[in-house]
């Protein structure tokens, strides 16, 4: 047993100590065994948990998950402090500083008196950075590839955006997802698979510029109707006692209008219907 050290951060100290004694050499082996590289997809994995929790406004759960979240972070600079590479205290220290560098109009003499001009200050540092490392200095290269697709067109978009290359205002982004919906019936209208995957994506990501202009987060928004699907169908599976083959569909779609009617009347629906 670890004993709890006495410091101003006991609990993050403890969970340091345990970690350290799962990774010693008389540990866990399932621990033991790891890499950074075998640890990244459980990274992932609970990050995601995490989000989701917090989308929810689930005080609990996302404690539970953030946790599990910090878990792997101090996993796998365990297990980079076990091969020479770097502690978790590094980690913690190099993030300090960069908070306290991209954030000249709070610990420096620069002002910023909205969140705007606060986050364009974040990138011109950041941008300042990556010439002086010599890297790739596209705007666009902070963005995941791992991050799921509709998130990463968002912050695509977003980025472009805050570079200047974007509409003036919401018409033009709602213009053109017209103009990808009619490009996408002419591929389907075609029947060339190629081309229709190609113009799906079109319009996925149009979608995603549209919800940047009208200040809604897509993969929020997208989550939210899939959640309020599932709910509805599940609805539509208790009516029939989970047995809907031989169920028509007329017959579902009273049970899925009686779904909805009975959330909206507890306050839980909304006017998307993802059904129709």
């Amino acid at each position: 047993m670890v004993a709890e050290p006495s410091s101003p951060l006991p609990g993050l100290q403890h969970l340091l100590a345990i970690v350290a004694r799962l990774r010693a050499p008389d540990g866990c082996p399932w621990d033991r065994k790891q890499t950074t590289a075998s640890m990244a997809p459980h990274l992932l994995e609970e990050a995601f948990e995490a989000a989701d929790a917090l989308r929810r406004g689930d005080p609990a759960a996302s404690k539970e998950e953030l946790g599990d979240v910090l878990v792997n972070v101090a996993m796998i600079s365990q297990i980079a402090s076990d091969s020479g590479s770097f502690s978790c205290d590094a980690v913690a220290a190099d993030a300090a500083a960069k908070l306290v560098r991209r954030h000249p109009h709070v610990f420096g003499d620069q002002q910023a008196a909205s969140a705007e001009l606060a986050y364009r200050s974040w990138e011109q540092q950041k941008q300042t950075e990556r010439r002086a490392a010599a890297v790739d200095q596209s705007v666009l290269s902070g963005v995941p590839i791992a991050l799921p697709a509709l998130l990463r067109a968002f912050r695509i978009g977003e980025k472009a955006a805050r570079a200047g290359f974007d509409w003036p205002d919401r018409e033009g982004p709602r213009a053109k997802v017209t103009e990808e919906v009619a490009e996408l019936d002419a591929a389907i209208a075609s029947g060339d698979q190629h081309d229709i995957a190609a113009e799906l994506g079109d319009v996925l990501f149009s979608v995603c510029n549209l919800a940047r202009h009208v200040g809604v987060n897509p993969e929020t928004a997208l989550a939210n109707t899939t959640d309020k699907f599932q709910r509805r169908f599940r609805a539509v599976e208790q009516a029939f006692d989970y047995r809907l083959q031989g169920h028509t569909l007329a017959e579902m779609d009273v049970a899925w209008e009686q779904a909805k009617a009975a959330e909206r009347s507890a306050g839980n629906g909304t006017s998307t219907d993802p059904h129709h």
